[in-house]
């Protein structure tokens, strides 16, 4: 889910076996990689800044969200698209992350950045589109400066708490953000048929993005449960010390 604050491969991924005290020996990386994750979340926390900058600026000038998409959208396009580069850091072992998760995880932001907010350009100045612009734009700044500064072993503790505070307000509030956007985008779908394939063709198949849609909402229903009570886990865990004992299925 495109809300998600799940530990993805940005950052090292064991602040929360340091805390827990029960980790094995930690792993080691070359300085080399270490110097480029830290530069990468650098980069991404005044990437996402920037973002954020521009975004009151407009609102302060305009006095209004209209436009405010358009306005910012490059600079949101590629920063996003630049997150893919986490499921490299995965698949390589740059990082000790599920490359699952965090394909997920990735992959849900850009199909709400490419393939609805792009693709459905009626929909850019809802007000759901701000509402998960301003959700994502606080939790990218919060989560890649808590990546830097705990590689530099010089975690702030507003950092570490605002990381696992925040997203219990943010993440169900983007996930709404996300919901409306969506359910806006339908009605132009299903008139323009975008990225449908209809019969018949010469590959015998079909497509229907509007139900291709329809199925991407019903699945917040059983993923959203689950993501946001594991972060409660892990701020359990992270900031009061609690030992959690993982059911196996």
């Amino acid at each position: 889910m495109a809300s998600s604050e799940e530990d993805g491969g940005a950052g090292n991924g064991s602040l929360e076996e340091k805390e827990s005290g029960k980790a094995a020996a930690p792993r080691r990386r070359g300085s080399v990689t270490t110097a480029w994750l830290i530069f990468y979340n650098i980069t991404m926390t005044a990437g996402w800044l920037v973002l954020a900058i521009a975004m009151v600026r407009f609102y302060m000038e305009k006095g209004t969200h209209k436009g405010l998409y358009k306005n910012i959208q490059k600079t949101l396009k590629f920063f996003q698209t630049f997150a893919l580069l986490e499921i490299i850091h995965c698949a390589f072992g740059v990082v000790h992350t599920s490359m699952l998760v965090t394909g997920v995880q990735v992959s849900s932001r850009i199909f709400m950045v490419w393939f609805i907010t792009h693709s459905v350009k009626q929909i850019q100045n809802e007000d759901s589109v701000i509402l998960f612009l301003v959700v994502w734009t606080v939790t990218e700044i919060t989560r890649y400066s808590f990546y830097t500064f705990n590689m530099l072993n010089h975690l702030p503790y507003f950092i570490k708490w605002a990381r696992y505070n925040f997203f219990i307000i943010l993440y169900p509030v983007g996930v709404i953000g996300e919901l409306l956007t969506i359910y806006a985008a339908l009605p132009y779908v299903k008139r323009s048929g975008m990225f449908s394939v209809r019969l018949p063709n010469k590959y015998n198949v079909s497509f229907d993005y509007y139900y291709f849609l329809l199925i991407v909402m019903a699945s917040y229903v059983p993923l959203f449960p689950q993501l946001y009570f594991h972060m409660l886990r892990q701020r359990r865990k992270v900031l009061h010390g609690e030992v959690i004992v993982e059911k196996d299925d």
